[in-house]
């Protein structure tokens, strides 16, 4: 995958690559315009294409913490911008 024009933070000349950038719900919520409940539904229903979380712990504990990958997220939000033309056309 190609690295993405997001900086880092730490250094901003160098690019993020987005296929291994792991982001947290609040920065999930922004991408996606849902609010958390919805985004936890989408991720119960495998038809909806909603991208998996990342364990960041072996916690299986609620409220252990997780995380998405934004290329992931991002592919999401695009294809929900084609299918949105689709329909359109």
């Amino acid at each position: 995958m190609k690295a993405s024009h997001i900086h880092s933070p730490a250094n901003d000349s160098t690019p993020v690559d987005t296929s291994v950038t792991l982001i947290r719900i609040t920065e999930v919520m922004a991408i996606v315009g849902l609010a958390r409940p919805t985004i936890y539904k989408l991720m119960g229903q495998p038809e909806s294409g909603f991208p998996k979380a990342v364990k960041l712990t072996n916690s299986n504990a609620r409220g252990a913490p997780v995380a998405w990958v934004l290329s992931e997220v991002q592919a999401w939000a695009r294809g929900r911008i084609e299918a949105r033309d689709e329909v359109a056309a």
